[in-house]
């Protein structure tokens, strides 16, 4: 009777693994605020940052430099990460449209083997007259599940970057057929009141009271400034199953030296669709 017991369990056991497995579509998605990401980037650095993402399956990168060398930078980026095992592709933004702020691009880079690209990816030209770096838009399916992330980086935190956020409660409208993930630099915090009218629409942010830009320099053993990076995502839509951030700078002698691949720290979201 215990034998027959135990190979039920067992058979239970594998059943409800498989069933949780093929149920629910498992994606690693990592974004980062790679500071001034352009020609100023050595080979040497692109390998070390290409090494730290090389276990996620989407990459959606901020602060492209928007002349020469910003294209270029993610192209290397794409074909170092290709070295090291999985099949890669990227896309890139035009410039954005700011004038009266810093021009950049962005960008994403994916696992071919496990995402698939649904049509083109856009910035957002709703409001642009009222964001400086109007977010990008790319929509990716995985086992017949989609969803769309949207890539952003904020104006600094001396300019108010609520002042533009705020109009991130119009987004889920402007879509109401794509399920929204947003993710990036937004300068300010996730308890800011201005994602208030998101959380009422159900999103939740990734990280709370997590600070992910770097200090000049460590102070009482501390290297993390303020709390800008996160991502927000719908939680009738999406189901969270861990997430984090990537302590790059620890390989690093100091501060100044990590500082050189950025002043920011990458953010990962592991998640499933329904």
């Amino acid at each position: 009777m215990k034998s027959l017991l135990n190979k039920f369990n067992r058979i239970t056991f594998l059943f409800l693994l498989f069933y949780s497995t093929t149920l629910f579509s498992q994606v690693k998605l990592v974004s980062w605020n790679i500071q001034n990401f352009g020609k100023s980037k050595s080979e040497v650095e692109i390998s070390f940052i290409a090494n730290t993402l090389k276990n996620y399956d989407i990459i959606a990168i901020q602060e492209v430099v928007a002349g020469y060398g910003g294209a270029q930078a993610v192209a290397k980026l794409a074909d170092e990460l290709n070295r090291k095992g999985s099949k890669w592709d990227y896309v890139i933004s035009d410039p954005t449209s700011s004038s009266a702020y810093k021009t950049e691009r962005y960008a994403f880079i994916w696992k071919t083997a496990n995402l698939k690209k649904i049509g083109r990816a856009w910035l957002e030209k709703k409001y642009h007259l009222e964001i400086d770096r109007e977010p990008f838009y790319c929509t990716f399916e995985y086992k017949k599940n989609k969803f769309t992330v949207v890539n952003f980086h904020a104006i600094t935190k001396s300019r108010q970057p609520e002042t533009e956020i705020k109009y991130f409660k119009f987004l889920p409208g402007e879509y109401p057929n794509l399920n929204l993930i947003f993710a990036g630099d937004f300068n300010c915090p996730q308890s800011h009141t201005v994602f208030i009218p998101l959380r009422k629409m159900g999103y939740q942010s990734i990280l709370v009271n997590q600070k992910t830009s770097l200090k000049q320099e460590e102070k009482n053993g501390k290297y993390l400034a303020s709390e800008f990076d996160n991502m927000f995502y719908n939680t009738s839509k999406i189901n969270s199953i861990s997430k984090g951030i990537i302590s790059f700078y620890n390989n690093f002698n100091s501060l100044k030296e990590a500082r050189v691949i950025s002043d920011h720290i990458p953010i990962w979201f592991e998640f499933s669709l329904n």
